[in-house]
């Protein structure tokens, strides 16, 4: 393809990208390729596809489109069809013989691998109408299920590109700043700060300002960025364009995972093809606006999320973080005036510059507009990512789209915000979920990071995992939260493995409320909340490990035992067959035993139990 020199060459290629797309009468078949569905064995699925289309002289009627991730993501391979919208999930090889003469060919269900929701049983053909698609507002993470990430002519088909026209050659760099004000967009890398304002604050200041994106997503669990870097990465790269025209920034860089390889490819493939066709560059659509981006791969070290760690770290400097009375807005990478923002950000700005900052500020709550995407995984039984309006509240998006906790099991708490933010319990199921209301709670908003938990999980110990990862991660610069996580998380060992006494929980307390004020950066400074807010919501459950010794969820393994209800016990012997340490002893059809010196407390006899026998002591 040519350079695109002017405005009407990229309208006629606009067109000339449509026009190629299907008409109706050819069928497009939308295979998943992001990384949880390449795990599953896309590529399998897609070779026997292609093999089957050729056999049958279909390969002429029926585009194939390997796409990102679809979202639901522990169905996957996930196929869909359309113009239909017809959904199959988990997909094998075997499969695809069946969808090609049955439905790409006769328009016929295969019945036996229809999607059959969870929750009610009932089998539901279509991806529309499936709850955990119905309830969503795809407004950023819509076209991850209809593009191939590799090819700009399908993003620039669905409207690509066209609000940096719009940005480019009919806004001023003041007219685009104030539509991102009025839409009310917030940053969504944790902090919530009004974006508009920082693109203001660092257009007013002197020097090589620089665009930059970060996409150094650490959180457990938390796998947005990843997925639209992997599905859409024009989307990224085009918002980071219409920022660089918003503050005059010549210069700009995707600071990325190490650990995320596709989406490094697919991005590098974006940015060739951009560049390729003067959309990215020098002279842009013939403005005489330059602007490129440069792909850097940082280490895995979480704290390089901290925005000026992140600065370090692309200097080539260690990842540690500076004090914050010098804004990076002013002096960041270079020393230059520099405008950071998260992935889901920049992709946020061509959907306020296409649709108008009055439409965007339409959705959400007053604080918070727009729509958030959330990485929904833990005890629930639809996970993967959501992307519903600011202020949908806990419930609706664990039960309703979540479909609720798997095995009819009690909902405990949800972790929001990363390893830093804070456990919300049931009482709050119904908290609209925005930066405001989240703090209000104890806890952040974070990157999106969405954790369920059940019945079964103790609070103590989770509150221990997560500052482990914390004392782990922390640079160790500032003595408040190097030395502070660390013997906060000996507080809490201790009190796992039956030693804590009185005084402990309030020793957690003055620990955390120390951390938080003094430390030197975001890691420090959340990272007690999920201590204080297990404290604060589950005290009970730090009283019975320090009190009496006991962990009431059984996760502890100093703190519990298990026994055999010799009345509830008939003797099947399922449990002594799939002990590994053969430490259950009984004659069929009589109680059984278990010797506690052998056990390792592991649970397969409590599992594995159909009469609720084995119990926890």
């Amino acid at each position: 393809m040519t350079r695109l020199e002017n405005q009407e060459a990229l309208v006629q290629l606009r067109k000339s990208a449509q026009d190629r797309g299907p008409d109706g009468k050819k069928k497009l078949v939308s295979l998943c390729a992001g990384s949880g569905c390449a795990a599953y064995g896309t590529s399998k699925v897609h070779k026997a596809l292609i093999e089957e289309l050729t056999r049958q002289d279909l390969q002429d009627k029926v585009e194939v489109k390997l796409t990102g991730c679809h979202g639901f993501c522990e169905k996957g391979p996930i196929m869909v069809l359309h113009p239909e919208g017809i959904f199959y999930p988990q997909l094998k090889e075997e499969h695809i013989p069946d969808i090609v003469e049955k439905t790409i060919k006769k328009g016929e269900l295969v019945d036996r691998l229809i999607f059959k929701d969870p929750s009610t049983k009932k089998k539901i053909t279509h991806e529309r109408d499936i709850p955990f698609y119905k309830l969503q507002q795809r407004a950023v993470f819509g076209n991850n299920g209809m593009i191939d990430p590799t090819s700009i002519e399908d993003y620039i088909a669905v409207g690509g590109y066209g609000a940096l026209e719009k940005a480019l050659l009919d806004m001023t760099p003041e007219g685009i700043i104030d539509q991102i004000k009025k839409s009310g967009l917030r940053g969504r890398g944790g902090g919530g700060f009004p974006t508009a304002v920082k693109w203001e604050s660092c257009r007013k200041h002197e020097g090589n300002r620089y665009v930059i994106c970060n996409a150094d997503e650490g959180d457990p669990g938390a796998y947005m960025d990843r997925s639209l870097l992997e599905g859409n990465p024009h989307s990224i790269i085009e918002g980071m364009i219409i920022g660089a025209i918003a503050i005059e920034s010549h210069e700009g860089y995707v600071y990325v995972r190490h650990e995320y390889p596709l989406a490094v490819k697919n991005l590098t493939i974006a940015l060739e093809k951009a560049q390729g066709l003067g959309l990215l560059g020098k002279n842009i659509l013939g403005s005489g606006f330059d602007f490129d981006i440069h792909i850097s791969r940082g280490g895995g070290a979480f704290v390089c999320g901290e925005s000026t760690a992140l600065m370090a770290s692309l200097e080539g400097q260690p990842g540690r973080p500076r004090a914050k009375y010098i804004h990076t807005v002013e002096k960041g990478l270079r020393q230059g005036p520099s405008n950071l923002n998260n992935v889901e950000t920049w992709a946020n700005v061509p959907v306020i510059i296409n649709n108008g900052a009055e439409w965007y500020a339409s959705i959400g709550t007053e604080g918070s507009k727009g729509t958030k995407i959330f990485s929904l995984v833990g005890k629930v039984v639809n996970t993967g990512l959501v992307e519903v309006p600011m202020g949908t509240t806990l419930r609706t998006i664990i039960y309703d789209i979540g479909g609720g906790i798997p095995k009819k099991k009690r909902f405990k708490a949800v972790q929001t915000g990363g390893p830093s933010g804070g456990c919300i319990p049931e009482q709050f199921l119904d908290l609209g979920v925005d930066f405001d209301e989240l703090t209000k709670v104890g806890s952040i908003m974070g990157s999106g990071g969405m954790i369920v938990m059940d019945q079964d999980t103790c609070m103590v110990d989770v509150a221990r995992y997560f500052l482990d990862f914390l004392k782990e991660e922390s640079c160790g610069q500032c003595n408040p939260c190097r030395e502070g996580i660390k013997r906060s998380l000996e507080v809490l060992n201790d009190i796992c493995e039956g030693k804590g006494k009185e005084g402990d929980i309030e020793l957690l307390e003055e620990l955390g409320g120390m951390i938080k004020k003094f430390s030197l950066c975001g890691l420090g400074t959340s990272a007690p909340n999920p201590v204080l807010t297990t404290i604060r919501y589950f005290r009970d459950e730090y009283e019975a490990h320090i009190r009496d010794k006991k962990c009431p969820a059984g996760v502890c393994k100093a703190l519990f035992h298990y026994e055999i209800d010799g009345d509830a016990c008939n003797g099947c012997h399922l449990c002594a067959l799939k002990c590994p340490q053969e430490a259950i002893t009984g004659e069929k059809k009589k109680a059984h035993e278990i010797d506690q010196d052998k056990c390792i407390k592991c649970g397969i006899c409590y599992d594995a139990c159909k009469f609720d026998a084995v119990t926890i002591m």
